[in-house]
Order: structure tokens, then C-alpha cells, then sequence
């Protein structure tokens, strides 16, 4: 890049420079040309001499300073100069990076600054380029209040004064191009603060892979040429209707579902071969993995990320975690990713305080601090803080084909007074505590991902009585696709921690949840959250002795496979694992080697099978027209007995929650004919005592439970029944 010659003085700008003050290196570096004379400068501290590659000739020190200069003749070198140079670390020969044009478009940054830059990440981070017939590697990054950025890592001896970046001005961005750097490279951003002159490393947010922990630099990766072969699956997805299609979901830790026999981490791809071989067997629709955005602390289980555009390397490299989605999806399961908007954590290396000041996060620890979780809150109203996080998640579902993200701790997004004491937390314009730049940015969140992706899942965990959260944004909703019903989950743990004798004074808790379960598109989940911290794995939480709990526990589930709404159960879940989940340690299989497990497992398979095949099991999953009440109101004996329909299917479950069988209960059903028996909870096959009706029964012309006919049945204890109409 030719300018005019500027004669070496030490003026404020080379001083600003070897100091790493300077915002735009560009001005006193590189290659500058005038009529009758040129020079070529560069600053190389640590260098002991720099030979001028173009003109064969050795540059001279300016002395007293790490200064390199070359007077010649003009047009003798190239603009992009080449240059060796021996130092305390050894030589290396560069293309000179202060030669180039900036590379950033101004239009690019404008929609960065108005947050609609939906693919910053393919500007943003560090991408291998070629340049004008130079190959290398791009940086940029946001950090507006830094008085200057450099470009450290292995290749130059992570020394921020040999590389500082170009900045763009009022963007806030810089950037610089290095030539001849490669796939490979580790790095990081060595940032000083304009105020405080503090100078800190941080790890690149839009980078795509990181070193393996307890290391944190980020790394460099080349271009993908993946071969997805999912082109059917996403044809299929795009024009798919979910809201009446059967889904049922198996939550997983990549970490701790199965390990090498060295107890290391199994790898993406061998994970998404053992994955697909037991899951699909069993059933489930989809596997909803726990966040496999980078995190430096196992512990977290994912859900403290800093790497928003980075598979975790704990499993593998970003084309292994390609390999993984397109395996399942070649087999029919989809992915949902765990994605966490709702804070990141403090580690120093990480987004928080990235340019000396609070840029990611609010400054005001009211707003921008969670208290009990020890994390930073994303200052939503920013432009840039949000279009990092949009594209963030456009990220997943565009470059690995994700069918949908699982929204983290949406609840203490919405409210600023979250988990707060009274004198916390800072209300709103309006004075109340609703978070509105929170609500814009989910908002913006569900629009751009349905419309960019048709077909793909938003899905909120969110726990209070907000309104319309599975609503369309243009009727006043979040325009989430759909919401965790975390109160039926509540209640009906809590309800089957009770010893059947006492069930009867809490029937409501399983009847209240209809009263709302038609306001929203309500997911069931058994997530790992109850596994945990004390909370009991899911048969321990079964009251009785051995015989009671697994039959209980056969119970629930029926119930939730055959209650309205979609399914997700966490691993180990599927087969009673009787420890409580360990994010270190593989799942118990052993467990498996018992018969009463055995039976958890075959069942839920076959739960799955009927989910599936049933129609009136999940076409009308969010509709009031797929569920009528036989009889709700049995609380002396602890039973529920429920319709479900589809157009041209009616199902009818009845629900034992106490140990005692009950002969001759009658049921009314709405047409006369003869009732098959198509499940049973209490079947022998699945560790039950094989009570029941033989198969199938016909109806009688006994009014009942303001039906017409009736059907009189044995009821297994502690089990479901499930009927179809022949």
C-alpha cells in the first residue's frame, strides 16, 4: 500500500506504536513511495537484523529503537514486500502484513452496527485467506474502548508489539491480515484499555475452535470441505409439520454417556455411530445434547460457554461434530443443540470485561450479574452484543445443520428482578421488571431462525406463568416453538414422591396441569436438572419397596408418553440407572444386567413405538380437540382415566396410581364395539405382574360417565392401560 514517505522521526505516532498505542499501524509501516525515492519500515522488536527479501539487500536499525529501514529507488520493491529476520527465537521469512488494504467492507460493519449482520462470523474471528496472491490468516474483533489490539500467538512469540491490528474506527472493530500464517495456529487477542493502559489476553469470541482445557487459546481452522449427506433430511424438515408430528427426546451429555475404557472422552464420530445404534432402536425422535459450545470448566456441563461458534474439542474438531449431526440425520434422528444467551462466565480469558470495559455485559452488577450462578448477563440492548448472538445461533443451525436450539434459563432473561432481593435490581423505563431488550432480543431470535430455516426449533426453558411464549411475535408472543412445561413436571414428580396411601389428597396435582396445557406448545421433560444436586435418579424418587418403585416409575412414564404435549427423558433415565447422574463418569450400564432395568428399557421402546404409531397420541399434542376427561375426578381410589384423538383414531388411558388392582371398574366410552388392550404397563415383559383383560373386551349398553357405553376393566396396580377401538 504506497504512500507518501514520511522520514523517520520519533514522533507521538512511533512512540504510540512501540508502546502498542497505536490505533492505525498502517500509517507509519510498510511500504511508502514518493517521486524520486521510496522506504519500506517495519517494526520488529526482538529482531537482531531484517533482510529486504525484493531488493536482496539488509534493512538498516534505526538506532536506538526496534525500528527497520530501507531507502531505494522507486518501484524497486513489490507493495507487499518480503522480509526475513533474525532474532532471539530463530528467523522467519513474511510477506510484511502492513502492506495491505483494509479487508472489511464498510457495509459489513454498518450492519454490524445496526445488529443485523446475521453472518458476522464469516467476517469476524480468524479466517485463511488468499489476498492478492497472498495466503495467510484474517483477524478481526470487536473492542471499541481498547486503545490498541495486537495479534499474539506461537508465531511470534506472543509478543503484542509485533503485530497490532488496524482499527476501524467508530465500528469499534479491528483487524489485520498475516500472511503465511496457517490452519493450526493458536492465538489470542492481547487488548489494552484506553483509560487504565491495563493490558490482558482474551480468546477470540467468534473463534471456531479452541485448544483442548485446561489450555484457552483459540485456533485457527481451514475452510471446511465437508460432504454433508443430510440433503433429503433437510428437504424433508423444511416443509415438515412439527406441530402435529410425533417427537420424543433423548437428552445427552456427550461426556458422560459412555467413555473409553482409559475413562478418556469417546470422539464425535464415534459417539454419533454408538448414539444412533442405541437410540434409534429405542425409538426416540431426536437427541437433544447438552451445550457443545466451548467451555473451560467441566463442571458446567456446557452451560457456561465461551466459545459461542466453537464445537467443544473435548470430542473432536468442527468437522467431527459435522460428521456427528449428519450420521444421526442419515438415520433418521435429529439434533437439538442446549444454547445459553442468558449469561457467559467471569474467566478472564473469556468475554467478560473483554476490552477493559463491561462491553459484553451490563456495568451495573443490578443488571449485569447473576448473584447465585456467579455469571455476567449479555447487555441485550447493544446492537453488537445482540448480532453476536443471533448469528451465534443462525451459526449452528446454517454450518452443522442443527434442527433447533434448546433456549437455556429463559425465565432469568425475561425479569430483571430474577432471583433478586429487593434493592438488587433496576427496573425499566416504565418502572416494572420486565427485561424489554431481553424481550426485543428473543423476539428477534425466534423471527430470524424461522424464517432463515423453515422447520427448524426454538424452545424455550422457561419456568413462570409468562404469557403466549409459544405465540406468534405478530399476536404479542416470543414466537418460541415451543416452552418446557416445567409445572406438570414439578407437580407430577412431586405427586409420585408420595406413598400411594397419601396420593389421594393431591389428585389435583395431576388435574390442574389441563387447565392450562392448551396455552402453550408444551414439551414434558425429564431433564437432567432433576437428576442432580441431591435430587435423586428417577427410581429413587419412586416411593415403596423394590417391587413399588419400578412399577411406579413404569407408571410415570405412561403417563407421560400418553399425556398431551411432546416428550424429552435424560440418558440413564431410559433404564432406571439408580446413581444420580455424574458428569465424570459414564452411565451405569451395569445396571442394565437387571431384570427390573431391563423392563424400564424394553418399555420405553415400546412407548416410543406407540407414541409414534398413534396419531391421537400426538396430532393434537398443543389442541384441546386431542383430549377429553373420562373421569378426573376419582380421588378416593387415585385413578384418571383420559381420551385421546386424532381425526380417525380414539385412545382411551386409564391410570392406577395406587399399588391395589381394581376388578370391575367400569369405564365410558364413546361408541360401542370392542376394545383392544394395546398397552399395559403391568406386563410381565416389562417387570410388571401381568394384570389386565386378556387382550381385548366389548363394550356393554351401560350409560356411564355420561357415555352411552361402557366397558368394565381390570385395573393392574400401579399401572396404565391404553385401549384403541377396534
Amino acid at each position: 500500500m504506497k504512500t507518501e514517505i514520511d522520514n523517520f522521526q520519533m514522533n507521538d505516532e512511533l512512540v504510540k506504536l512501540r508502546q502498542a498505542h497505536l490505533c492505525d499501524p498502517f500509517s507509519v509501516l510498510g511500504y511508502f513511495e514518493q517521486e524520486g525515492s521510496s522506504l519500506a519500515r517495519v517494526f520488529m522488536p526482538c529482531a537482531s537484523e531484517v533482510y529486504l527479501e525484493d531488493a536482496a539487500q539488509a534493512m538498516t536499525r534505526v538506532q536506538g529503537t526496534d525500528f527497520f529501514e530501507w531507502h531505494g529507488e522507486p518501484n524497486l520493491l513489490s507493495e507487499h514486500f518480503k522480509i526475513s529476520w533474525q532474532g532471539q527465537h530463530g528467523s522467519q521469512s513474511v510477506v510484511y502484513p502492513y502492506t495491505f488494504k483494509p479487508q472489511l467492507s464498510d457495509f459489513d460493519l454498518h450492519l454490524f452496527g445496526e445488529g443485523k449482520h446475521w453472518h458476522i462470523y464469516n467476517h469476524l474471528g480468524s479466517h485463511l485467506r488468499d489476498i492478492e496472491g497472498n495466503t495467510g490468516v484474517f483477524f478481526a474483533v470487536w473492542a471499541p474502548n481498547a486503545e490498541g489490539v495486537s495479534v499474539v500467538g506461537d508465531f511470534n512469540q506472543w509478543d503484542g508489539r509485533i503485530y497490532p491490528m488496524r482499527s476501524r474506527g467508530v465500528s469499534g472493530v479491528w483487524e489485520l491480515f498475516i500472511p503465511g500464517l496457517t490452519a493450526g495456529c493458536i492465538y489470542k487477542y492481547e487488548i489494552r484499555h484506553h483509560d487504565s493502559g491495563s493490558l490482558q489476553l482474551k480468546s477470540d469470541p467468534y473463534a471456531r475452535h479452541f485448544e483442548m482445557r485446561p489450555k484457552t487459546a483459540s485456533q485457527v481452522v481451514k475452510p471446511t470441505d465437508y460432504q454433508w449427506q443430510d440433503h433429503e433430511w433437510l428437504a424433508q424438515r423444511a416443509n415438515s409439520d412439527w406441530l402435529h408430528a410425533p417427537m420424543s427426546v433423548y437428552e445427552v451429555h456427550l461426556g458422560s454417556w459412555r467413555r473409553n475404557n482409559d475413562d478418556s472422552f469417546m470422539g464425535y464420530r464415534e459417539l454419533a455411530h454408538r448414539l444412533v445404534d442405541y437410540v434409534v432402536p429405542l425409538g426416540f425422535t431426536h437427541l437433544e445434547l447438552l451445550p457443545v459450545t466451548e467451555y473451560p470448566y467441566d463442571a458446567s456441563w456446557g452451560y457456561q460457554a465461551i466459545g459461542y461458534f466453537a464445537p467443544t474439542s473435548r470430542f473432536g474438531s468442527p468437522d467431527d461434530f459435522r460428521y456427528f449431526v449428519d450420521y444421526c440425520h442419515q438415520h433418521g434422528l435429529g439434533l437439538i443443540l442446549d444454547w445459553v444467551p442468558a449469561h457467559f462466565p467471569k474467566d478472564a480469558h473469556g468475554l467478560a470485561q473483554f476490552d477493559g470495559s463491561a462491553l459484553y455485559e451490563h456495568e451495573d452488577p443490578r443488571r449485569g450479574e447473576h448473584r447465585d450462578w456467579g455469571t455476567l448477563i449479555y447487555n441485550y440492548g447493544r446492537n453488537e452484543v445482540k448480532n453476536f448472538l443471533l448469528a451465534s445461533a443462525l451459526f449452528w443451525l446454517e454450518e452443522f445443520h442443527l434442527d433447533g436450539l434448546r433456549v437455556d434459563a429463559v425465565a432469568s432473561m425475561l425479569y430483571l428482578d430474577y432471583s433478586r432481593e429487593d434493592g438488587d435490581w433496576l427496573p425499566n423505563i416504565h418502572g416494572g421488571n420486565e427485561n424489554l431488550e431481553a424481550i426485543d432480543f428473543l423476539k428477534e431470535l425466534n423471527t430470524v431462525t424461522h424464517a432463515e430455516y423453515p422447520g427448524s426449533l426454538v424452545i424455550a426453558e422457561e419456568s413462570t406463568s409468562w404469557p403466549q411464549v409459544t405465540r406468534p411475535t405478530w399476536v404479542g408472543g416470543l414466537g418460541f416453538s415451543m416452552k418446557w412445561n416445567m409445572g406438570w413436571m414439578h407437580d407430577s414428580l412431586q405427586y409420585f414422591e408420595y406413598d400411594p396411601v397419601h396420593r389421594h389428597y393431591h389428585h389435583d396435582q395431576l388435574t390442574f396441569g389441563l387447565l392450562y396445557a392448551f396455552t402453550e406448545n408444551f414439551m414434558l421433560p425429564f431433564s437432567h436438572d432433576e437428576m442432580v444436586h441431591g435430587k435423586r435418579s428417577m427410581i429413587n424418587k419412586m416411593p415403596g419397596d423394590d417391587w413399588q418403585r419400578f412399577a411406579n416409575l413404569r407408571l410415570l412414564y405412561s403417563y407421560m408418553f400418553t399425556y398431551p404435549g411432546k416428550k424429552l427423558l435424560f440418558m440413564g433415565s431410559e433404564f432406571a440407572q439408580s446413581n444420580e447422574w455424574q458428569h465424570d463418569q459414564a452411565l451405569d450400564w451395569h445396571d442394565l444386567d437387571n431384570e427390573n432395568n431391563k423392563g424400564i428399557y424394553k418399555m420405553i421402546g415400546d412407548l416410543n413405538r406407540l407414541y409414534k404409531s398413534c396419531p391421537a397420541l400426538f396430532y393434537y399434542d398443543f389442541d384441546q380437540q386431542g383430549f377429553e376427561w373420562v373421569d378426573c375426578h376419582d380421588a378416593a381410589q387415585s385413578v384418571l382415566s383420559y381420551v385421546r384423538r386424532a381425526d380417525n383414531e380414539e385412545l382411551v388411558v386409564v391410570l392406577n396410581f395406587t399399588p391395589v388392582p381394581r376388578k370391575n371398574y367400569r369405564i365410558g366410552v364413546s361408541t360401542a364395539g370392542c376394545y383392544q388392550e394395546i398397552f399395559n404397563s403391568d406386563s410381565t415383559y416389562y417387570g410388571g405382574s401381568d394384570v389386565g383383560n386378556d387382550g381385548r373386551l366389548a363394550s356393554e349398553p351401560k350409560p356411564w360417565m355420561n357415555h352411552d357405553n361402557s366397558i368394565n376393566i381390570v385395573l393392574p396396580p400401579l399401572a396404565v392401560l391404553v385401549f384403541k377401538k377396534e
